[in-house]
Order: C-alpha cells, then sequence, then structure tokens
C-alpha cells in the first residue's frame, strides 16, 4: 500500500495529518505541494490530501480515526 501526505510548511492542518500519519503508517511519504508547480495547482487549498494507492482517501481537515479506518479498509 502506497501511502502519501500532500501538504506545506505552516499549515497547522498540515502539521496534525503528519503526526497522526506517521503514528499509524511510518512508511507513509510526505510531499511539500509548494515544490512542484503542479502539485501547487493541483492541491493548493485542498491541503492537507492524503493519498492511498493512487486514490485521494481524505482532505482537508480530518481526525486520526479517519485514517486509520482508511488505512484498515484499504489494507484488507
Amino acid at each position: 500500500m502506497k501511502v502519501v501526505l500532500y501538504s506545506r510548511k505552516g499549515c497547522h492542518l498540515c502539521e496534525n495529518a503528519e503526526e497522526m500519519l506517521l503514528f499509524h503508517h511510518p512508511a507513509a511519504v510526505t510531499v511539500d505541494i509548494d515544490t512542484a508547480i503542479e502539485l501547487k495547482q493541483l492541491y493548493n487549498l485542498r491541503v492537507p490530501v492524503l493519498v492511498i494507492d493512487g486514490q485521494v482517501a481524505l482532505e482537508g481537515n480530518f481526525q486520526e480515526r479517519e485514517i486509520v479506518r482508511c488505512l484498515t479498509t484499504l489494507a484488507e
């Protein structure tokens, strides 16, 4: 399962999502959308955006239980 969190520096929602994801799925990759114009155009106001196996699973202000649900459901 490939897990990517699209975020940006200075975003408190992104920082919270990164912490929760690090605890529940340490192998997840975090990508700063401000490092590539294409990512910034795609995810600008939507961050944080959690993508699992190429599919957007969560975006915006999401909770820890939602991360756990997505990871558990897709791992089955």
